[in-house]
């Protein structure tokens, strides 16, 4: 009896929503990797990624609010080979010497029940800052197995108009719809 108490104690443990403590998190960057796909001239979707991701969540449950600040190291872009990284880093499209960071900054999470489900923000590229929604597809706080302290961590995705920020170079051979992606993960400070 003692036993199928327990049991029964911990699956009502792990059946509710974990609930994080109020504070910050700081963006964990050996697990956090914004990409983007774009469709290349009608042949292909292309996809590339950016390296190094740096920022801070801040979370708090209860409330139902917090904040979200990410930058982006545009220069650690990633489309699998140098020549193609140069391609896109130069002021035709990314324009990394000029700026090597692009942002995303929010004040605005929206839960439905305990489900974070959008992030209203701005995002910020080639210098231009926009109104975004991050669509939340997975999204969970609990302790890290490893690290044995409190991290969250979602899957995001957004599609923004390359040419409102200022990347209108061959369009529309070359898609302007970009599809960005985030998978984020932040371990509380």
């Amino acid at each position: 009896m003692k036993r199928t108490l327990a049991t029964l104690a911990l699956a009502t443990v792990f059946a509710t929503p974990a609930f994080a403590d109020a504070g910050i998190y700081t963006i964990d960057s050996k697990h956090t990797f914004p990409t983007f796909e774009i469709n290349h001239l009608g042949f292909s979707i292309q996809r590339g990624r950016f390296d190094k991701t740096s920022g801070t969540i801040t979370l708090d449950m209860k409330a139902k609010s917090g904040s979200v600040d990410v930058t982006i190291d545009t220069t650690s872009l990633d489309m699998g080979f140098d020549e193609w990284n140069q391609h896109l880093s130069d002021e035709k499209f990314f324009n990394t010497a000029k700026f090597p960071t692009m942002t995303f900054k929010s004040s605005k999470l929206i839960f439905k029940g305990d489900k974070l489900v959008e992030v209203d923000g701005d995002f910020t590229l080639l210098g231009v800052t926009k109104p975004v929604t991050l669509k939340v597809d997975l999204f969970k706080c609990a302790m890290h197995p490893m690290m044995k302290k409190d991290a969250c961590g979602a899957n995001a995705t957004t599609t923004i108009k390359r040419s409102e920020f200022g990347m209108g170079t061959y369009v529309p051979m070359v898609g302007d719809d970009v599809k960005i992606a985030f998978g984020i993960e932040a371990i509380k400070n």
